[in-house]
């Protein structure tokens, strides 16, 4: 009995062996890019699905954020996977979407996330708070990049690119698909009193006080035209600024496929206002509520339990909402979603 275990486990060695070496990881790595011709340095987080076994996933070390271990500078996949390209929300970062990273990678997408200079976290700059082309720009800007990237370029499928933003995000990737804003018809509503509560925002309290509103309008007088045919997929989550679209013309040239995911309890970018008017601009757009008492920041990563007791809105939910449950659901949405488009 004994000698037939040893030969069973002889026998199936080799096959233990080559799953281990075809299981998936999650790669990742850091690539600093600088738009000279803007002078905005586009710091992009990439991940990237890995059968790299020389070292196992690991955690990082004093990460505010719940998220799946990585193998940083992984191997890079072995043949051409479509891309998707993710834009944080106001006031956030690169990292702030991992879960939806995360989520994307297991399915077979190479994701990069960017730093939008001047609206993150850690580089408030109250100008890039209020012109938000600039975002779109960038996208676009790393989209070249990579695919001109000595490695990268090399496995990502340039006919296979998707994009999908979170709030400010959201209006980044429609603009991209071909949204033109009114400034003039953002800018009177900024001014009633439902427009002041939406410009009113945690990650920048006094914005508005903070720039003049001619440097705004003569800002977007430079915007340039910011669709990028190059994306054939869009996903928007709490898409933010939908008060800047009136007319069902300003969407006329998104002939992409696009979802737009809302939050029912949402009060920075209420659905009213936001993700249900966008989705009744654009005839063609799939559109789900994420119902109950499902706030904006659901749609950031998980937080460490030492994170969330410091009561920050950021991090924590209404008792009856389970972020990990939202992120799930999302998550499997914009996975489908870009995987029948793209794949």
């Amino acid at each position: 009995m004994q000698r037939k275990h040893i030969f069973l486990i002889l026998l199936l060695l080799p096959f233990a062996t080559s799953v281990r070496a075809q299981q998936k990881f999650i790669g990742e790595q850091n690539l600093r890019f600088k738009d000279t011709t803007r002078n905005r340095p586009l710091t992009t987080e990439v991940w990237y699905p890995t059968t790299d076994n020389s070292r196992q996933p690991a955690a990082k070390k004093g990460y505010p954020f719940v998220t799946d271990p990585t193998i940083w500078s992984a191997k890079l996949p072995e043949k051409k996977l479509p891309l998707i390209m993710i834009s944080h929300g106001t006031g956030g970062g690169r990292m702030t979407l991992e879960w939806l990273a995360d989520t994307l990678v297991k399915q077979g997408f190479i994701v990069a996330a960017v730093d939008h200079w001047g609206n993150t976290y850690d580089n408030k700059i109250a100008i890039d708070f209020v012109t938000p082309w600039h975002r779109a720009q960038d996208i676009s800007f790393v989209i070249t990049q990579l695919l001109n990237h000595p490695e990268f370029g090399k496995v990502i499928d340039q006919d296979r690119i998707g994009a999908a933003g979170f709030s400010i995000g959201g209006f980044t990737v429609i603009a991209l698909a071909g949204g033109k804003l009114d400034i003039k018809a953002l800018d009177d509503f900024s001014k009633t009193p439902e427009g002041v509560q939406e410009t009113t925002i945690p990650e920048f309290p006094n914005l508005m006080s903070s720039v003049k509103e001619e440097d705004i309008l003569a800002s977007f007088a430079k915007s340039p035209p910011l669709k990028d045919n190059r994306i054939k997929a869009f996903f928007a989550i709490c898409p933010a600024i939908g008060q800047g679209f009136t007319k069902a013309s300003q969407l006329k040239d998104v002939k992409s496929p696009i979802y737009i995911v809302g939050a029912q309890s949402d009060s920075i970018t209420p659905v009213k206002t936001n993700a249900a008017h966008y989705h009744s601009l654009i005839p063609q757009s799939k559109y789900f509520m994420v119902k109950g008492k499902v706030g904006h920041y659901v749609f950031l990563n998980e937080a460490t339990p030492i994170v969330k007791q410091s009561g920050e809105v950021l991090f924590n939910d209404d008792p009856s909402v389970d972020r990990h449950a939202v992120h799930q659901a999302v998550g499997g949405m914009a996975a489908k979603f870009f995987t029948e488009i793209l794949k």
